[in-house]
């Protein structure tokens, strides 16, 4: 007889959500996929506000990731406006980008990941959590806490408020960055940079004894998808879209995000509410790509900060061609916090930071916008249409976590069938289940930004007699 595992919900990620395994008779995996359960209907909330009002209603989108959704949503309102933004209000932008990449990073690594870096995959569940890392190495710890308030406190220097900043709007920014704040900054570089150096070194050292999930979890061959600078470098606020495959060759360059929807599609598949993103030109599923940290690395040429580039170009060797293990998303996030730290630290001695003149005023001038930006988890799209009056009439959010649904399926799937073991009449190890739990991990999901599709919820509902038999039960399907 088959049988079924679930493990439910699937912990230490943002969001909700389960994995299912089916088993044959003899014990052996079928199949595995991974259930997004939560659905939030954001794109219809939009419609029937102003545009202005987007960048602070989008900001509630996530508790952690709040700036992508902000810039996303401010560039969209620039595109509406037709107006290109004054000097001094880009680089507050990009400024509060990159700290939040460092924070958000610093949580997935330090809070979400190192027990299972640090204290093993196999630990007892009762061990392997954030408070006994506590016990097992304190320092690394409060570094990687350090490192999450410095990007926060740039946050709220910048923008206000450390969650759901609303400083940012279509024109520009609503207030000048304050001079005696890059004292401040500068005086969290040389932690920072040594915090995050010393944790790179750290996750070196630890690869080699990971080497079955290097290659068990996550490791199949994609297209990787990211924004580049016009000279190839990592860039998360303004660029165009490049997309390599498995072995680093460009399968398309200087692809403008604006027009993300001609090239970009969207699937729907049974047993979850996150759609399934695609590369038009090699349709789905064969047109799958990811996106994210390892994907950024995979696309860019090169960082463009001089300790970074030398990680970047160190971390290039470990593939053939493009890098295609997922559990290197925890090296590629460490790699990203060390060239985040070093931008922040070039913004501070550049003048234009403190300009005064940080909005550009117009009215509307189109009836589409769309702004892109890189957030933590990978490249955001946000589109939106307007009617005469300013009236928001539609929205499209293309979440960074929705684009690597395929790829986290493909992910369990692999993990399952090499590391789940069970017979007829026995269950699994516990430290088997928690491997499918780390392989969405390495991803870093933001569940509740990807789930927002419009259409009618599915439904199951089953009636039962007081013996537990099925008497009746009604399916209603998603459109």
């Amino acid at each position: 007889m088959s049988r079924r595992i679930v493990v439910a919900p699937v912990t230490r990620i943002e969001g909700h959500a389960k994995i299912t395994v089916h088993l044959d008779a003899g014990g052996s995996v079928e199949s595995a996929q991974f259930h997004v359960t939560e659905f939030r209907g954001f794109e219809k909330l939009c419609e029937g506000r102003p545009f202005q009002e987007m960048p602070g209603l989008m900001s509630r989108v996530c508790g952690i990731c709040p700036v992508s959704h902000i810039l996303a949503s401010s560039k969209a309102g620039d595109m509406l406006l037709g107006v290109e933004i004054p000097p001094a209000a880009v680089k507050q932008r990009r400024l509060a980008n990159y700290a939040q990449i460092l924070q958000s990073h610093a949580l997935s690594f330090f809070h979400l990941s190192s027990p299972d870096l640090l204290l093993g995959m196999d630990a007892a569940p009762e061990q392997r959590n954030l408070f006994a890392l506590t016990g097992a190495d304190r320092e690394f710890l409060r570094r990687g806490i350090r490192l999450r308030q410095f990007g926060q406190r740039v946050i709220e220097m910048v923008g206000g408020r450390r969650i759901h900043p609303g400083w940012s709007g279509p024109g520009g920014v609503q207030h000048c960055f304050p001079a005696a704040g890059r004292d401040e900054i500068l005086g969290w570089i040389p932690e920072a940079l040594d915090s995050v150096s010393l944790a790179l070194d750290r996750m070196k050292r630890l690869l080699d004894s990971f080497r079955p999930e290097l290659d068990h979890m996550g490791n199949f061959p994609s297209l990787f998808l990211a924004t580049v600078s016009p000279d190839g470098a990592l860039e998360y606020y303004d660029g165009a879209i490049r997309i390599v495959d498995a072995a680093g060759n460009v399968i398309a360059e200087d692809l403008d995000p604006r027009r993300y929807f001609t090239f970009l599609g969207e699937a729907s598949e049974q047993g979850t509410f996150m759609k399934f993103p695609f590369y038009r030109p090699f349709g789905y599923p064969q047109g799958h790509y990811r996106v994210g940290p390892l994907a950024r690395l995979n696309v860019a040429k090169s960082a463009g900060t001089a300790a970074a580039d030398r990680e970047l170009r160190e971390f290039k060797q470990r593939g053939q061609g493009a890098v295609c293990q997922s559990f290197h998303y925890h090296l590629a996030r460490l790699v990203e916090m060390l060239h985040c730290v070093e931008r922040i630290e070039e913004l501070m001695a550049d003048g234009e930071l403190l300009g005064d003149n940080i909005q550009a005023r117009a009215a509307l001038n189109r009836r589409e916008g769309v702004g892109s930006c890189e957030a933590p988890r990978g490249t955001l799209f946000h589109r939106y249409q307007v009617d005469r009056d300013g009236l928001m009439t539609g929205a499209d959010l293309l979440i960074a976590t929705s684009q690597n649904n395929r790829a986290m399926n493909l992910a369990v799937e692999q993990t399952a069938r090499r590391f789940i073991k069970a017979g007829p009449d026995t269950e699994p190890a516990e430290g088997m289940l928690n491997r499918l739990e780390a392989a969405i991990r390495c991803y870093d999901p933001c569940l509740s930004c990807s789930t927002h599709a419009l259409g009618q919820m599915p439904i199951r509902v089953e009636v039962l007699d007081s013996r537990g038999r099925l008497v009746s039960e009604f399916a209603r399907q998603s459109e």
